[in-house]
């Protein structure tokens, strides 16, 4: 794991949060510790690679509704649930709602730092993808709305000539968007381009290509 990482660990038991702490320290990992969700809210996060190790039983909002509201978070965190009163409906709550692990107290270390270590390699992940993600939609914008009515046909499917039929354009004219545009957005092949507006639907755009 990158010595980058953070975790931070939110748990109203002082003596769980010291005992934490130092056992991520051991691992050579940053730790922030809180007693309640609201001062991990309220707190201001580095932008690396993390993961949160929530308890269930918390002050004020618990953590399977803290869990609730990060997953609306721009960018959530992986979370790791851990409670001294762990039962199955809890952690099937805990698991369909997104949580990496569900660790029963008292848990081994070594079962707490594999734990980790699977949610901080999942957020470095979710990292690259949601850079490069940002990175295309840039490229994208970078487009004339011509350019990206093109694009989304020819990425749907459609071939040269039901382009210009569905834009009134010429088939050489759709030919020349078609270059220019695969040239902004870096990609060297028609399958390179299906990949990316592919991953831009899923984010929730790009917007029909005819609704200009």
């Amino acid at each position: 794991m990158t010595t980058q990482a953070t975790v931070h660990v939110i748990d109203d038991d002082e003596s769980m949060r010291n005992a934490l702490s130092s056992l991520f320290r051991s691992a050579e990992l940053n730790v922030s510790t809180y007693a309640r969700a609201q001062d991990f809210l309220d707190a201001t996060q580095a932008d690396v690679p993390s993961c949160l190790v929530l308890d269930v039983r918390l002050p004020g909002m618990n953590g399977l509704d803290f869990q609730d509201q990060m997953r609306k978070m721009a960018r959530p965190l992986p979370v790791i649930l851990m409670s001294a009163h762990g039962d199955v409906p809890m952690s099937v709550r805990a698991m369909k709602a997104g949580a990496l692990d569900f660790l029963t107290k008292p848990f081994r270390d070594q079962d707490m730092l594999d734990a980790v270590a699977r949610a901080v390699q999942y957020d470095t992940v979710q990292r690259i993808e949601r850079a490069a993600l940002l990175a295309i939609r840039a490229r994208f914008a970078s487009l004339t709305a011509r350019e990206q009515q093109v694009t989304l046909l020819v990425a749907d499917g459609k071939m040269n000539k039901q382009v210009a039929y569905a834009l009134d354009i010429s088939e050489v004219t759709v030919k020349i968007h078609r270059g220019v545009a695969m040239r902004k957005l870096g990609s060297a092949t028609l399958a390179d381009l299906v990949k990316m507006m592919e991953k831009l639907k899923a984010a929730g755009m790009p917007a029909d290509p005819l609704s200009d």
